[in-house]
């Protein structure tokens, strides 16, 4: 029989490799993701199969500047217990992603939609009548860097919120934690998130 330890172990390795449970703290993703609603994170999609539209997880400590708390080994021990049931760190995020490496976006096109690579794209994850953004702006994403947007704009601190600060809020590849997979929570909502693919545009500068 295997001793807690093991368990215990096991489950760090899947966390660590393979999936990865994540609640949604925020009202950030709505309506896609609900407060209160817990996800399996895939951590087996590399940065360069990411494609816009994917919704992930990522550690926005660099990116967004934050503050990363210090912590002893009994709170990280904590945390590892806490995160089997979906609690994340306070500098995971979870946002869509709207530019990729080499992406010129803005907002907001002539129409009032959303512009990627100088093709207006229609967001169907936004809610009806929802505004793109009301924070203009017009980004190249550099290279291994990401855009990312929250679908609920009007209350989400994304890569606009950053775009002052040293890296202008594009978050590194390295730093995407995994691919949003499943909604395990809560029962009614159960099944694979509708991940709202946005149509395809030709590269910057095609």
């Amino acid at each position: 029989m295997l001793g807690p330890a093991v368990l215990l172990l096991a489950v760090v390795v899947v966390r660590a490799f393979f999936v990865t449970p994540f609640g949604i703290p925020s009202e950030s993703m709505q309506d896609t993701l609900l407060v209160g609603d817990r996800l399996l994170v895939s951590r087996t999609t590399p940065p360069d199969d990411v494609q816009r539209g994917d919704i992930v997880v990522f550690d926005a400590s660099e990116a967004f500047n934050l503050e990363v708390p210090q912590r002893g080994v009994f709170q990280r021990l904590v945390e590892a217990v806490e995160s089997l049931a979906g609690k994340g760190q306070p500098t995971d995020y979870v946002k869509r992603v709207i530019g990729l490496p080499g992406d010129h976006v803005r907002c907001c096109a002539a129409d009032g939609r959303l512009e990627i690579n100088g093709v207006a794209v229609t967001e169907p994850y936004l809610a009806p009548g929802a505004r793109p953004s009301v924070i203009p702006f017009d980004v190249t994403v550099p290279p291994d860097r990401f855009w990312m947007m929250g679908d609920n704009r009007g209350a989400s601190s994304d890569s606009r919120a950053h775009l002052g600060e040293p890296g202008g809020g594009m978050v590194p590849g390295a730093d995407i934690i995994g691919k949003v997979w499943v909604r395990y929570w809560p029962l009614d909502r159960l099944g694979s998130v509708d991940q709202g693919q946005i149509a395809s545009v030709p590269r910057n500068g095609e």
